[in-house]
């Protein structure tokens, strides 16, 4: 149960963004950028790091949603799963892995992060750009997953659900809401 009267049918972070459509834009906006718009990271690897911030914070919607649209990037839900369990283990390259060491460190306290971090990344040819952004995608998901949880907005477990949403925000990004109208509760 929502701690504030949110919108009925609205999971997660849709709640809160059809609740409040004036903060929703910027925060769609810089997820966009972020997740979506072109870089040197591909979107599958910026997902994933969304993914794994997320679980590291134990935000079921965000980390569904985000894990689900890096698996329609990489055509594999078994390697997001594994960088959820242990990014270290998962086949993913060592660049991503001196990536999210640094991603795990600002979820918990961005003063965690050394000058170590960030050389071990550059080390993995990690550029200046790529290291920013992570942080950045760290520090936005900790705020989104904290915005969802802190509310209490209903998390379903709908994996359907999920799938469907990760497709459209691999597909679209996040201009437009991926839940456009309530869902049925499950």
């Amino acid at each position: 149960m929502p701690h504030i009267d949110l919108p009925e049918g609205y999971p997660g972070i849709s709640a809160g963004f059809t609740y409040r459509p004036e903060t929703a834009k910027p925060m769609r906006e810089l997820a966009h950028v972020l997740l979506h718009e072109p870089n040197s990271l591909t979107p599958g690897e910026r997902e994933l790091i969304a993914t794994y911030v997320s679980s590291q914070n134990n935000c079921h919607f965000c980390q569904s949603s985000h894990a689900a649209a890096a698996t329609c990037h990489l055509g594999d839900g078994a390697v997001v799963e594994q960088v959820k369990a242990d990014f270290m283990t998962a086949p993913v390259s060592p660049k991503l892995k001196a990536l999210l060491a640094i991603a795990g460190k600002v979820r918990q306290d961005g003063k965690l992060v050394t000058r170590g971090d960030v050389e071990a990344a550059r080390k993995q040819g990690a550029t200046d750009v790529e290291i920013h952004d992570t942080v950045l995608i760290a520090a936005a998901f900790s705020m989104f997953n904290r915005y969802v949880d802190g509310l209490g907005t209903w998390q379903p477990r709908d994996e359907a659900m999920y799938a469907r949403m990760g497709r459209h925000l691999a597909d679209e990004g996040y201009n437009e809401p991926s839940i456009r109208q309530p869902v049925v509760a499950d």
